[in-house]
C-alpha cells in the first residue's frame, strides 16, 4: 500500500520541532511557545492520545510559571 503510513504516533511531528527549538534556545520555553501552542492543538484534536502529549503539561507550567 503506497503513501503515508499511519502507524506513526499522532503529534510527533511537533514534539519534534519542540525539541529541535528548545535545543537551538537553551532549552528556554518562552522562545517556543508557538510549537508548544500547535502541540496543544494536535493534543486537543486527538484526545491527548499520544505518548507526546504526556510531556505538554509539564511544557505548559514552565512556559507560563516564566511570563
Amino acid at each position: 500500500m503506497a503513501g503515508k503510513q499511519k502507524s506513526q504516533e499522532p503529534c510527533k511531528k511537533e514534539a519534534c520541532d519542540i525539541q529541535s527549538c528548545l535545543t537551538k534556545n537553551n532549552f528556554n520555553p518562552q522562545r517556543c511557545l508557538k510549537v508548544i501552542e500547535m502541540l496543544q492543538a494536535c493534543c486537543e484534536n486527538c484526545s491527548y492520545n499520544s505518548t507526546h502529549c504526556a510531556s505538554l503539561s509539564e511544557l505548559l507550567k514552565t512556559s507560563k510559571k516564566s511570563r
